[in-house]
């Protein structure tokens, strides 16, 4: 055998190996594609379900939940139930006053806290994380008692603020876990040379770290909106009158123990998730972003 022609026969078979992975790859890609659209496929359903049938008649509900609208079972009266005849868009707006407090408070407190843990020692510094740790770990439900005792004994019973606190409570130790990891990734030099020039702890924090940790911010944001909007629990038990009722707690007027009004449900319940498809949508860069950026790391 020819020199030249040996050359090229070990190239080919250096080349086989390199062609069975590359095939091996694409395959493996495609199921990823695959399995996730297949989950994204289960995810909306519900979601396209509850809209679909929020605009057709009743009887239409009940023969074929699954069809789409047609001029003889189009109909918008479950809307028109839930603006014009009830207090929705009282609940909506509790609903928005509630998640958009305890978020702001969530996402402040957390980063501080946050910036605290990974940017200065002190004694006692992995024992307080470990013991925000815990919060996630142990669901909040379990101190309902308690909570709801401290409530009436502050006076908040039947209050937005007091929803905002325990919302607060309830996402900030796994903002402040989240944060954390994201500001230990800022480089120390970055902090140092504004430290060197004369700015302040509260300047870089404000103008330095929080910028830098915007995709940390929109995963934080997400995961804390959507239990503080569908929330149930606690608006029942701390804040159930007409003035301080959320939506979730809104949609339970409409269900009864014999008939339940199913247009008016599924109606309120389609106006409930455009704030959260909103979100996604404005934030779903910065999310997807935070998400791959915590894989990475």
């Amino acid at each position: 055998m020819t020199p030249i022609s040996s050359l090229s026969s070990n190239a080919a078979a250096a080349s086989a190996p390199v062609l069975r992975q590359s095939r091996f790859a694409n395959l493996g890609r495609i199921w990823v594609h695959v399995v996730l659209c297949a989950y994204a496929v289960i995810a909306l359903f519900p979601i396209a379900l509850i809209m679909i049938n929020s605009i057709k008649s009743r009887d239409a509900i009940f023969d074929n939940p699954l069809a789409f609208p047609t001029p003889e079972t189009f109909s918008l009266i479950g809307f028109e139930k839930v603006l014009h005849n009830t207090n929705f868009m009282l609940y909506f707006g509790n609903s928005l006053v509630v998640t958009l407090g305890s978020l702001l408070l969530i996402v402040l407190f957390g980063a501080m806290a946050g910036w605290a843990l990974s940017e200065y020692k002190f004694r006692g510094n992995r024992l307080m994380a470990l013991y925000l740790a815990l919060g996630i770990m142990i669901p909040i439900r379990l101190g309902t008692v308690s909570i709801l005792q401290l409530v009436v004994s502050l006076d908040l019973i039947n209050t937005r603020t007091a929803l905002i606190l325990v919302y607060t409570a309830q996402g900030l130790p796994l903002a402040v876990m989240i944060l954390s990891e994201f500001i230990r990734q800022i480089p120390k030099e970055l902090k140092d040379a504004a430290r060197c020039d004369g700015v302040g702890e509260f300047k870089i924090f404000f103008q330095i770290i929080l910028p830098l940790i915007r995709p940390a911010i929109a995963t934080v944001a997400v995961f804390t909106m959507i239990p503080a909007w569908n929330d149930l629990w606690f608006p029942l038990i701390l804040a159930p009158s007409d003035e301080t009722k959320t939506v979730t707690l809104g949609v339970q007027q409409f269900i009864g123990q014999y008939v339940t009004d199913w247009n008016s449900v599924l109606a309120a319940l389609s106006l409930a998730v455009i704030p959260i498809l909103v979100m996604y949508v404005i934030f779903s860069r910065q999310l997807i972003r935070g998400l791959t950026s915590g894989a990475v790391k």
